[in-house]
């Protein structure tokens, strides 16, 4: 583990720009970023999602709005398990993997 691997795996959750941060800035090897970055990605990916949906009005902004509390909730969880630095993956996220 590298000096700052705590501070890109906080900063993963931390919106679009956070991640890039981290992704570019991060040691290649740390598997605890890696295990952030791709918890984050696809916490950033649904949330994505999420505003587009709201932004579509109707049942829409429901599923939207729903997406988006879920988003919020698993990035606090995240950030709150890489402030520990446990490799603890989230619920229902965590198991998948984009990148290695």
């Amino acid at each position: 583990m590298n000096k700052n691997s705590k501070l890109f795996a906080v900063l993963s959750y931390i919106t679009w720009v956070g991640f890039v941060v981290s992704f570019l800035m991060r040691d290649k090897e740390d598997t605890l970023v890696r295990r952030h970055l791709n918890q984050a990605l696809i916490i950033n990916l649904i949330g994505t999602v999420g505003t587009f949906l709201t932004r579509l009005g109707g049942i829409m902004a429901l599923g939207g709005n729903i997406l988006g509390i879920a988003c919020l909730v698993l990035s606090i969880m995240g950030i709150v398990r890489a402030a520990r630095m446990s490799e603890e993956p989230l619920p229902y996220i965590g198991e998948y993997t984009i990148f290695n």
